[in-house]
């Protein structure tokens, strides 16, 4: 088998709209493609350059605080934190320096891992 890319990330989520004011308001993220799926599912696309990370709910498809987790890409990494802060989001890991970057991991509205991630310059 031969694989080109990650075609895109999804996280399962319980409350679409609790889930869309999260990556639309907190972390202004703007949909690029919503599909409604059945009373209260759904499937919304955000790009994020060359990738695309989605939400969606649909019925036996539970989040998870243990699965895989999507790393974002911050701008402003400490504007990111302070904005992640005085919203009461959650954090899982609070902000930790590597040699390479900085990072913290906090929860979405329905328990998913999204990690904040800012490189270091020279490191890609």
């Amino acid at each position: 088998m031969l694989f080109t890319e990650v075609a895109f990330t999804c996280y399962p989520v319980t409350d679409l709209p609790a889930s869309r004011a999260f990556y639309e308001g907190l972390l202004q993220l703007v949909p690029t493609m919503v599909t409604p799926m059945g009373e209260d599912g759904g499937w919304v696309e955000y790009e994020l350059g060359p990738h695309t990370l989605a939400i969606g709910k649909a019925p036996g498809w539970l989040p998870s605080a243990d699965g895989p987790s999507c790393g974002l890409e911050a701008v402003d990494f400490d504007a990111s934190i302070a904005a992640l802060k005085a919203a009461g989001v959650p954090f899982k890991m609070e902000p930790f320096e590597t040699p390479v970057c900085h990072m913290a991991m906090v929860f979405d509205p329905a328990g998913n891992i999204i990690i904040i991630h800012k490189r270091k310059p020279g490191h890609h």
